[in-house]
């Protein structure tokens, strides 16, 4: 089994695209390159439905659509039979995160991937950002910090990009990784093609042989299960013989590959 867990749905040219049609491109993309199911994962902030969270200008001018019409699209794709799931890229918000979970309560989720952007409104896989501000020590304990506040706090299945902190190569002389226990991890190939050129994660935060996805983070149909061989290579490195796959947010292992 091969999945891609981690995906926007937009046209080829990286425009929002919620509707069945766009839906059907992604699944083409995923059938030529061997991935044999796939989970859509929009951007939280872009649905007018999450709006009272948002107060930064990078958030309110992208909350402008409908999260029932997203929704019912990819659940209209898997009454028809695609293999794919309804997801959600929830981002960190500390103290609103209970909120964050109150509003997206009613939707029949398969999974939810949590992420952390920000730190105290200021991004971290951004430049200046937070790097302005912070030494790189205190980013990466303050990500972990609210990387483990997050895998804990249950409105969370998965951790997209889990070190992203590196995205910029600025890493501590010393990385101490977090327990991070009820969730699973993506392996994602995004970091490819980001300054860093890696995988995320890092091989070593795969050590206590966490759960595990894999991810593409696709902004574009033709983007799905990019550089997937060595995603695959690193799991296979880290001695995992199997995926979580979810459905209605319950995980089931599958054999990997």
């Amino acid at each position: 089994m091969i999945v891609d867990y981690h995906m926007h749905l937009r046209d080829p040219e990286e425009r929002i695209d919620h509707t069945l049609e766009g839906i059907e491109r992604f699944v083409q993309t995923a059938a030529a390159r061997g991935v044999d199911e796939i989970g859509f994962t929009e951007h939280v902030y872009y649905f007018r439905q999450t709006r009272e969270l948002w107060t930064r200008p990078y958030e309110t001018e992208r909350c402008v659509y409908d999260l029932d019409a997203y929704c019912d699209a990819v659940v209209e794709a898997k009454r028809q039979g695609l293999p794919v799931k309804l997801a959600l890229e929830v981002d960190y918000v500390g103290a609103e995160q209970s909120r964050l979970a109150e509003l997206l309560q009613p939707y029949p989720w398969d999974f939810l991937l949590g992420s952390v952007h920000m730190l105290d409104g200021l991004a971290i896989d951004q430049e200046p950002g937070i790097w302005a501000k912070a030494s790189v020590e205190e980013i990466w304990q303050r990500y972990f910090a609210a990387l483990a506040e997050l895998a804990a706090s249950g409105h969370i299945d998965v951790l997209a990009h889990p070190d992203l902190a590196k995205i910029f190569d600025r890493r501590p002389e010393r990385i101490e990784y977090p327990a991070l226990d009820g969730v699973a991890v993506e392996i994602s190939t995004a970091g490819l093609h980001k300054h860093v050129a890696e995988l995320y994660p890092d091989p070593d935060m795969l050590a206590g042989h966490p759960p595990i996805t894999l991810a593409s983070d696709a902004h574009a149909p033709q983007n799905v299960g990019r550089d997937f061989d060595q995603a695959l290579a690193l799991a296979r490195a880290a001695n995992y013989g199997t995926v979580t796959v979810f459905d209605r947010r319950t995980p089931h292992q599958r054999p990997l590959g």
